[in-house]
């Protein structure tokens, strides 16, 4: 299935490192951070399993959870996490899910229908889409995608600014401008008119253009 941004994020039923998960059940009424890994054993992943674990705290204050996905077995995820411990300083305190049948990883998108449907044998080469981070609203829609090749390690830096974001223009009727960090000024959506503006913000805005509207970041 193709999947866009506000597209329902797909429900599956799958076992992870923390045991056997309903996906929509497990997010329950907050937010949720889904990336894929194409294999166990992957040297940028490794890093970036290992750095999310450290980040992990903010995501929680944020009430978003964060869980993996590679398409080997749970038991597999076991031992990679103690290598990811190892070498990077972070024990992986979310869930990895096992997808050894290439399910979710179809369901979502990453690999081709006709991709097989066992992990066994595949290389980190055959799975070179499973790269991709999902922000998943309360409502459990996806909220944002970023699709990274395989040489290139993620910023999840950039996935706690983007879900700053997201949160925050869900709450109000905001958008944030080029390289917003939480508390800056943001800028008020061209859908809502002046006169409803003046409304939320009684002490106006600065506007170098009509449709360019900023204000303080909304608390």
């Amino acid at each position: 299935m193709s999947l866009r941004i506000n597209s329902q994020a797909p429900d599956f039923t799958a076992q992870t490192t923390q045991g056997e998960i309903s996906f929509h059940e497990w997010i329950g009424d907050g937010w949720a951070i889904l990336f894929s890994h194409p294999k166990d054993f992957t040297p940028v992943c490794t890093t970036e399993l290992g750095y999310m674990a450290g980040l992990q705290p903010q995501f929680a204050e944020r009430n978003c959870k964060i869980i993996g996905l590679s398409v080997d077995p749970v038991d597999s995820h076991g031992a990679w996490s103690k290598d990811i411990e190892e070498t990077q300083g972070n024990a992986v305190n979310y869930p990895l899910i096992g997808d050894p049948e290439l399910q979710v990883a179809k369901l979502y998108d990453m690999l081709p229908e006709d991709a097989g449907d066992t992990s066994e044998g595949r290389t980190p080469v055959d799975n070179a889409t499973v790269r991709s981070v999902f922000v998943i609203g309360p409502d459990k829609q996806i909220k944002a995608m970023l699709t990274y090749p395989m040489s290139t390690g993620r910023n999840f830096d950039e996935v706690l600014r983007l879900l700053d974001s997201c949160q925050l223009t869900a709450a109000h009727q905001v958008a944030t401008p080029v390289n917003w960090q939480h508390g800056e000024d943001v800028i008020i959506v061209p859908a809502v008119s002046d006169e409803e503006a003046r409304k939320r913000y009684p002490d106006g805005w600065q506007a170098p253009k009509p449709y360019i509207r900023i204000v303080p970041q909304p608390s």
